[in-house]
């Protein structure tokens, strides 16, 4: 069994189709740069209202990575 080390990074995503999509991209793009995303724990879940209604959902996660 392999020891693993992780360095942890806070992201934050926002979408206006939804929570779990405002997760992905931000995921999906951290791993553009990141080598090595392993794990996520979502920390915050906000939104931004225009004229009454849910115009983007915003969360924020920490993200782990495998230290090389």
């Amino acid at each position: 069994m392999n020891d693993h080390v992780y360095k942890i990074v806070e992201l934050a995503g926002s979408s206006e189709q939804g929570i779990e999509h405002a997760v992905a991209t931000a995921i999906a793009r951290s791993a553009e740069t990141i080598r090595n995303l392993r794990w996520f724990e979502v920390t915050e879940i906000r939104g931004h209202v225009e004229d009454g209604r849910i115009a983007h959902w915003q969360i924020g996660i920490k993200a782990g990575f495998t230290v090389e």
